[in-house]
């Protein structure tokens, strides 16, 4: 098994543990540190819907609180026929870390499509620290 398809593995097989009880839409997602850790995520849905958390940001919240701080590549799986990528939040999230970040989907017709987050997220916020350095 390659490292792409190991990333997509680990997201499949995190999205088992999702908690959507609402949407019974199901994501897994598996981030990739530069050191090739992989931490995974689910989502977590929540009567309140504001109060539902992303898989994306839980596997790259594990990551972190791990002491992770740079990563490579991204997998999400979800129960749905297309491949879907992340959210806003999610894609915000991330480009702090690593725009350049390949993204890998896959949907549950095992269609795949791939990007890097700076293609995601063209005009991501940035901190005034980015804009000194431009």
């Amino acid at each position: 098994m390659n490292k792409k398809e190991q990333l997509i593995s680990e997201a499949k097989s995190a999205m088992e543990y999702s908690y959507s009880p609402y949407s019974h839409f199901r994501v897994g997602a598996a981030i990739r540190t530069e050191d090739g850790t992989i931490f995974t995520g689910t989502n977590i849905e929540n009567a309140s819907y504001s109060l539902t958390v992303c898989a994306e940001r839980v596997a790259i919240f594990n990551a972190l609180s791990k002491g992770h701080r740079s990563f490579t590549d991204l997998a999400i799986a979800t129960s749905s026929g297309l491949p879907t990528p992340p959210c806003g939040p999610c894609r915000q999230v991330l480009y702090e870390f690593n725009p350049e970040m390949r993204i890998q989907l896959q949907g549950a017709d095992e269609r795949e499509e791939g990007f890097r987050l700076k293609d995601l997220l063209p005009h991501a916020f940035v901190s005034k620290q980015d804009y000194i350095k431009s």
